[in-house]
């Protein structure tokens, strides 16, 4: 199937993906109008005039979450700005309703500094329960959400770093089993240190990995280089900071490789440097680092990609809908370390019995976002 041209022909044909509807679908009366509108509203907007807290109880930011990009670093496009990235936002907003009910807004900004984001972002945080980052390119995604996550009372969520790491951090939980090996003893090689590569670094450590190398462009970032800008300085604090080299030298002795970088880079010839049972997890899309028949070939016991049309996808809607219905429906601040730990675990609980081909639950799995809301709390 072509999916380019259905892709065009469904958009055209709907005018885009979502819309929105009236919670109360009874006839609109007089009477209702009037307790909706004037004269009956001004009761509403003085009680929560008077108490701020009052907000989710009268108005639908209960359930509300704005989906916010600047188009920078748009999954596998690239920086094609903000009107380019309003379909992806739209997806992401597709995705929030569809498997957790949630009411999403995409708005992209056609600004592109940490300072111009964040006033416009906390500018209309009022309107919303919780606000979902989105394609922002690193390293300016870092110092956004963390300013944001300080001086905002709702969740901030950059989804490209943090329901990437979830995810992944889930299929190696289970990727262990099936290989025998436990992360506390594996040495991980995870290639790509931009938003995505840095939260699943940061969350694998503090989960307890062995060992942890991480690799740029320009080999393993570590503590003998005098290139690295201050996002991968910090990131010294989390790997292996005595190790240097090429790819080629992470990849002797390691258990599990993590891409999040580029089409074709790992070959056959790496994964012999690794270890017997080695894991990989190709996740550049929509190429991966390695096919899956060649990594198969190569020797690989469990293979992951990013693509719906392997085993084992490692897709971030798998994780953001139920950790935002958590959010939303506990009132809970702030989305911590922990929480994204205890969604990975409960990800990972829902596969019985993990195969090579088996290893992450289907996006589909109903069992997903109640699970998840459970433990974010």
């Amino acid at each position: 199937m072509n999916y380019d041209e259905l892709a065009l022909q469904l958009h055209k044909d709907h005018k885009g993906k979502i819309t929105t509807s009236l919670r109360d679908s009874d006839e609109l009366t007089k009477e209702k109008l009037s307790a909706y509108y004037t004269p009956g509203v001004a009761a509403v907007s003085r009680a929560i005039a008077d108490d701020p807290s009052l907000l989710p109880v009268y108005t639908w930011t209960n359930n509300l979450v704005a989906v916010i990009s600047d188009g920078s670093a748009v999954l596998g496009l690239g920086n094609i700005g903000p009107k380019g990235s309003m379909p992806v936002m739209e997806g992401k907003a597709l995705l929030f309703k569809h498997f957790a009910g949630i009411d999403s807004v995409p708005i992209t900004l056609d600004v592109h500094t940490a300072d111009e984001i964040v006033a416009t972002v906390k500018a209309i945080a009022p309107s919303f329960g919780a606000i979902n980052l989105e394609d922002i390119a690193a390293p300016l995604c870092f110092e956004i959400e963390e300013r944001l996550k300080a001086e905002l009372d709702i969740p901030v969520f950059h989804d490209d770093q943090h329901g990437t790491a979830v995810v992944v951090l889930a299929g190696l939980i289970n990727a262990m089993k099936v290989v025998g090996k436990n992360l506390a003893d594996s040495k991980i090689v995870i290639i790509g240190a931009g938003a995505a590569g840095t939260a699943i670094t940061k969350l694998l450590h503090l989960y307890g990995v062995g060992s942890i190398v991480a690799v740029d462009s320009r080999g393993i970032v570590g503590s003998s280089r005098n290139d690295l800008n201050d996002e991968k300085k910090k990131l010294l604090d989390y790997v292996d900071a005595s190790a240097s080299g090429l790819l080629e030298d992470a990849m002797s002795g390691a258990d599990v490789f993590i891409g999040v970088s580029q089409p074709d880079l790992l070959t056959s010839e790496l994964i012999a440097k690794m270890n017997a049972r080695a894991v990989v997890f190709a996740l550049a899309n929509p190429t991966p680092e390695i096919m899956p028949d060649a990594a198969k070939e190569a020797g690989v016991a469990v293979i992951a990609t990013g693509r719906s049309d392997f085993p084992n996808q490692v897709n971030n809607a798998i994780a953001f809908p139920g950790i935002f219905r958590g959010a939303l429906d506990n009132g809970v601040a702030k989305i911590t370390d922990q929480h994204k730990i205890a969604a990975a675990e409960v990800i990972a609980s829902l596969v019985e019995s993990p195969t090579a081909e088996t290893i992450i639950p289907s996006v589909f799995d109903e069992r997903l976002v109640p699970a998840i809301a459970k433990v974010i709390k």
